[in-house]
């Protein structure tokens, strides 16, 4: 299969997406032990890892540790990259494995941090600092199981197809869809309470 120069890569539409060209070039070069490649894929993939670690983990204690890991494991792991998938769809499902294990292992340990996350919520200050939808669909995501908040995040926020997610988590497509469904009417269900509760 041909893969186009990066001057015949049309530029993507959306903001923050890496050109996958680029990204084939950078896993090959880390997969040679190529440091300079690996600081450049870091470069290109820490934000966003970032932002979906915090989302997922909502401990953010945990995002450096987690994100750390991620990337030792695509240091270590790049050679097996067998190109069945995006470079993207990889890199998110090892940050996706690795951030469900830091919870569950963060949950076991810490039961009282667990109970604290969940019954904690914004004080006025940072209630008036952000907006009240946004505020509502963050608690809503929040009270999500991590495996539904997952998808929904992947799906929303990264733009992934279900057919990548399935890849990443490891479970069929079918699968990936059943987790939406409950995961968007659960997320019904909590902004409904919240808007009887504000009323």
């Amino acid at each position: 299969m041909r893969v186009a120069p990066p001057e015949e890569h049309a530029p993507s539409a959306r903001p923050g997406r890496v050109s996958e060209v680029a990204d084939l070039i950078l896993i090959d070069r880390v997969a040679e032990g190529d440091v300079a490649a690996f600081n450049a894929l870091f470069r290109r993939y820490g934000p966003r890892l970032r932002r979906f670690l915090g989302r997922l983990t909502r401990r953010h204690h945990l995002i450096d540790e987690v994100l750390n890991d991620t990337m030792l494991a695509i240091w270590l792991k790049a050679g097996t990259f067998d190109m069945r998938s995006k470079v993207s769809t990889w890199v998110f499902g090892i940050a996706l494995r690795r951030g469900l294990k830091a919870v569950e292992r963060s949950t076991r340990l810490t039961a009282l941090d667990l109970e604290e996350t969940q019954t904690s919520s914004p004080g006025p200050e940072e209630h008036a600092s952000r907006k009240e939808l946004r505020a509502r669909l963050d608690r809503a995501l929040k009270a999500l199981s991590p495996e539904h908040r997952a998808v929904v995040e992947l799906s929303y926020f990264e733009g992934h197809s279900y057919r990548e997610i399935a890849s990443m988590v490891g479970c069929p497509a079918d699968t990936v869809k059943t987790r939406m469904f409950h995961a968007r009417r659960r997320l019904r269900a909590l902004l409904a309470d919240q808007r009887e509760d504000a009323a």
